[in-house]
């Protein structure tokens, strides 16, 4: 195309998605920062024969993991390369294309204690469509019992089953990988991680019950910790203190064979609806920056909670469309496990941000907000 002097190609190319083998090692996310994802290998869960984990794509693979079914969202190359996601133009198209919604929560069904509009109808409108609704969030301050609460309190209704938080996913990770009885989970975080724990029944220490702690820094002091410790499990944090951060350091750093599991590591978070407030990422990065390990993620992108939602209800990732407001948590985690992903504005991501030259992390498609697939109904009422 010819413009003002100026040559501009436009290319269209065909994306085939990457299969890989779940006999490879798999993978857990390191922290990243923005559209930077690190990866790292770890061990086997051994108590995970019936799920299917795959290795985390790379950044630079992560355009590959294109879902190709969709007619109506193709990705268009400009001269540098860069794929650029399409406005969604046809709701009706994908939710016809997809059993099974996953949404997040912060920035896509509530902000703070505020509920996004049109969230009520959406939710009604897909459920009267026979579709299944999954609720994922990285946040966990709350136990599923919690989030279940805080659906009800919005008018929603959402059953405890259709709830997967990342403090969920903690305990159902050291569940799968057999945590030996004999052993204790330090907790960093809050309430919501302790109630999973316990309902698994994992002896756990830590928690809020060590907000009010100091450490008497007087010369030749030293800090006890439990050797018993086999895992710490870090999560979002409002009375995170010094005290919390060198005993989770110890165990970390002197305890053999001890865990580092992060919930999630999002460097931001919805507490109320008037600005971003630092999020779980914050508290893991201290962890990290101490111990010079890198956690084991459990929430949000890892594949762990995708597959396990897929076992859980017996889902194919290919007719799930994973809906989000982040891009390297909500729609890597969608590209991950295979699944259609749908970007919506209402949250975290911009759409300066999303078309940046800098962002390679690209969703099927994009839009304002999930009451945007109200249009399919007006479509098939007419």
């Amino acid at each position: 195309m010819q413009t003002g002097g100026l040559c501009m190609q436009r290319v269209r190319i065909t994306l085939q998605p990457v299969v890989i083998s779940a006999a490879k090692p798999f993978t857990a996310t390191a922290c990243q920062s923005d559209n930077l994802v690190s990866q790292r290998r770890f061990f086997r869960c051994g108590g995970l024969s019936s799920l299917q984990i795959r290795p985390l794509a790379s950044v630079a693979e992560a355009p590959l993991r294109r879902h190709r079914s969709m007619s109506t969202v193709r990705a268009s190359v400009e001269e540098n390369g860069t794929p650029v996601s399409p406005f969604l133009t046809d709701a009706a198209k994908l939710i016809d294309s997809a059993k099974t919604f996953i949404f997040d929560c912060d920035g896509v069904i509530w902000k703070g204690d505020k509920l996004i509009d049109g969230v009520p109808e959406t939710l009604d409108m897909l459920r009267s469509m026979g579709k299944k609704l999954v609720f994922v969030t990285n946040n966990s301050t709350k136990s599923r019992k919690q989030y279940g609460k805080k659906f009800e309190s919005l008018g929603l209704d959402v059953t405890e089953e259709e709830i997967f938080a990342s403090s969920f996913a903690a305990a159902a990770y050291l569940k799968s990988i057999n945590f030996p009885s004999d052993k204790k989970v330090y907790v960093v975080g809050e309430t919501g991680i302790q109630l999973e724990l316990k309902q698994a029944g994992i002896s756990y220490i830590g928690g809020p019950e060590d907000g009010d702690k100091k450490i008497d820094l007087a010369p030749g002091h030293f800090m006890e910790h439990d050797q018993d410790v086999g895992a710490v499990v870090v999560g979002f944090d409002r009375n995170i203190n010094y005290y919390k951060l060198q005993y989770a350091t110890l165990c970390v750093r002197e305890n053999p064979g001890c865990l580092f599991i992060a919930t999630n590591c999002d460097a931001v978070t919805h507490l109320t609806d008037a600005q971003e407030w630092a999020g779980g990422g914050a508290m893991v990065g201290a962890i990290k920056g101490s111990t010079k390990k890198e956690p084991l993620v459990v929430g949000k992108p890892s594949t762990f909670m995708m597959d396990y939602l897929a076992s859980e209800f017996q889902i194919s990732k290919s007719e799930i469309c994973m809906v989000g407001d982040r891009l390297d948590t909500d729609i890597l985690f969608g590209q991950n496990g295979g699944c259609k992903t749908l970007l919506v504005l209402s949250g975290v991501t911009t759409l300066e941000t999303l078309q940046s030259p800098d962002n390679s992390i690209q969703p099927d498609a994009y839009t304002n907000q999930i009451s945007d697939l109200l249009s399919a109904k007006k479509v098939a009422s007419a």
